[in-house]
């Protein structure tokens, strides 16, 4: 959520699709890919959305409806609400997002340590208390890697 607050104009290169993440996790800068999707929505949200909230001087990414930077309180009831909105029943917060992005990857198939270096985790133990495996996930990997797993008759009766 601090980082999502932390964002600068400057912090985006759009060329590169490069994201600064200045003193994120333990204090330090990083430096984070943004998907296509997510620049064209941020370049959309800077050409017609941001403008028009623009109260003062800021160079804060994203501002609330008075033109401000977030605060995080708001921020995270923001947050709840757009999950509220979406149907989500299960009680959420940016930080929640958070744990669904390193688990989604995981999935994906990205392995710890890219996890790791993207939610700019020190140590890898945190990076695994975030990534919940689901059943299903356990189901495919036992599957596909599991020598007993593998296609295998069972033995005829005689």
């Amino acid at each position: 959520r601090t980082e999502l607050i932390r964002l600068q104009l400057d912090d985006i290169n759009h060329e590169s699709g490069l994201a600064m993440i200045r003193q994120g996790k333990g204090r330090k800068d990083r430096v984070v890919p943004t998907g296509q999707r997510a620049l064209e929505w941020l370049n959309k949200y800077l050409h017609d959305g941001r403008p028009a909230l623009l109260d003062q001087d800021t160079q804060a990414i994203f501002l609330t409806a008075r033109g401000n930077a977030f605060h995080p309180v708001t921020l995270t009831q923001l947050v709840r609400s757009y999950l509220t909105a979406a149907g989500i029943t299960k009680p959420g917060s940016c930080h929640m997002l958070r744990h669904t992005t390193a688990t989604l990857m995981l999935e994906g198939g990205a392995d710890l340590r890219s996890i790791q270096t993207l939610l700019g985790h020190a140590s890898l133990n945190t990076t695994q208390i975030y990534t919940h495996v689901s059943i299903k996930h356990l189901r495919e990997v036992h599957d596909r890697t599991h020598p007993g797993a593998k296609d295998r008759k069972p033995p005829k009766k005689d």
